[in-house]
């Protein structure tokens, strides 16, 4: 058996991820603890100009893999921007929720 599961107990042949949900608190636990070292920190003290050139930066480099890359090296890319998307609504106070409700 193989496949993917968001939870911690994942059966063997599995891999555990992270939910969009799961992320946006990992990030948000971050920005609140401002471990030293973080890259989520860096980016949130950098503001929200760096953080929104570093998005225009990964949404090159999705459409580049999306029409050059595998579909993993692609699925990697996006992973990136959705990463950096949250970091930009954490930087300015807009919650998951705030997003859902343009869904």
């Amino acid at each position: 058996m193989s496949g993917i599961r968001t939870t911690s107990a994942a059966p063997v042949g599995w891999v555990t991820v992270k939910s969009f949900e799961q992320l946006y608190a990992e990030l948000a636990e971050k920005a609140t603890t401002r471990p030293e070292g973080s890259g989520t920190v860096a980016q949130l003290d950098a503001g929200v100009h760096a953080i929104g050139k570093k998005i225009v930066e990964e949404a090159a480099e999705v459409w580049m893999a999306a029409e050059y890359e595998s579909n993993a090296e692609a699925a990697e890319e996006i992973s990136q921007l959705l990463y950096h998307l949250q970091v930009l609504m954490l930087a300015k106070g807009i919650s998951l929720d705030d997003v859902y409700a343009h869904l």
